[in-house]
């Protein structure tokens, strides 16, 4: 497959609508014929992006919006998942393994690190009070050239 193929979607922050954006990225990613492991770690990210925009960024407020943008170009997909939420006060403090903000809810601060370690390109930017905005990317290897 060559080109250019793009999607958006946006959603009310709600932990009930991370199966549905994971799912949805999962569907568009087909497309790209990925290994159920490559399948797997997109959707693991893209679970951890919008977790962390809904109960961070936003604390649960379903009148907000999660946007999900996601571009394929060849045999790679970038993701961007944004908030206009709270936005994160110490980014290098929030991207130690470990940390979380809300250890009352039994966070297990892994979030960055997860992301980080299942894509090919992770870039995390916030401003305090004005959002965050994960951008992420991965190549996905043909399961044709796997098999022959």
């Amino acid at each position: 497959m060559t080109g250019t193929n793009e999607m958006t979607l946006s959603f009310s922050a709600k932990s009930e609508n991370e199966a549905f954006a994971r799912v949805a990225v999962a569907a568009f990613v087909s497309q790209l014929d990925p290994t159920l492991d490559e399948l797997n770690d997109l959707k693991t990210a893209v679970s951890e992006a919008v977790t962390n925009a809904i109960i961070h960024g936003y604390e649960s407020d379903p009148s907000c919006q999660v946007t999900i943008e996601a571009t394929i170009e060849g045999d790679s997909v970038s993701i961007t998942v944004t908030d206009n939420g709270h936005g994160i006060e110490d980014l290098e403090l929030a991207r130690q393994p470990l940390y979380t903000s809300k250890p009352e809810l039994e966070r297990s601060g892994m979030g960055f690190t997860i992301m980080e370690n299942f894509m090919d390109r992770f870039e995390v930017s916030s401003t305090s009070g004005g959002g965050t905005r994960v951008a992420m990317q991965k190549r996905i290897e043909s399961k044709k050239a796997l098999y022959n």
